[in-house]
């Protein structure tokens, strides 16, 4: 029998044994709180912000292995700014100041799920995020900062070794 994959999107360290997990494990006679157990010790990090869970269960032995996603990146936005949401409208009402540091930071988690070839093309998309949710980086428009990395100011914090 093939193993079976169930992909669910929890609350970072406060998955449960109901919906979606339960109704979807319970079939396959693995320990549903063992499993919930697990995907809270690896997403508490990311406490309220929505992760993405695969969860691969071998029918046959009862084994599973939990594999987390990342948050997108706009959660790891809202979470670093500790507000609610981005801007309903983004060119008239800015909702938060993003410092380098915190956009170095989503880019080092965000990394490895995106298609970016560098850190500072992943830098620029985050960017991207930025300017679409009325988020500033340093009190200035992300576009701004955009510029700055093709002009190689900030080479010496965005760097791809790990």
């Amino acid at each position: 029998m093939a193993k079976k994959v169930i992909d669910a999107l929890v609350n970072g360290g406060q998955a449960t044994a109901g919906p979606p997990l339960g109704p979807a494990l319970g079939p396959l006679g693995v320990n549903v709180v063992a499993i919930v157990n697990r995907i809270n010790e690896l997403t508490k990090d990311y406490a309220g912000m929505k992760v993405p869970v695969k969860i691969i269960v071998e029918p046959e032995t009862k084994e599973y292995e939990v594999e987390i996603g990342t948050p997108t990146t706009s959660a790891l936005i809202v979470s670093a700014l500790k507000i609610q949401k981005g801007s309903g409208s983004p060119k008239e009402e800015k909702v938060g100041d993003l410092t380098m540091t915190a956009l170095v930071d989503i880019v080092k988690k965000k990394r490895q799920q995106m298609l970016a070839t560098s850190a500072k093309t992943a830098a620029k998309e985050v960017l991207g995020s930025c300017v679409s949710m009325g988020v500033t980086v340093e009190g200035r428009d992300p576009r701004e900062i955009q510029t700055e990395i093709d002009e190689g100011k900030f080479d010496s914090i965005l760097t791809d070794e790990p």
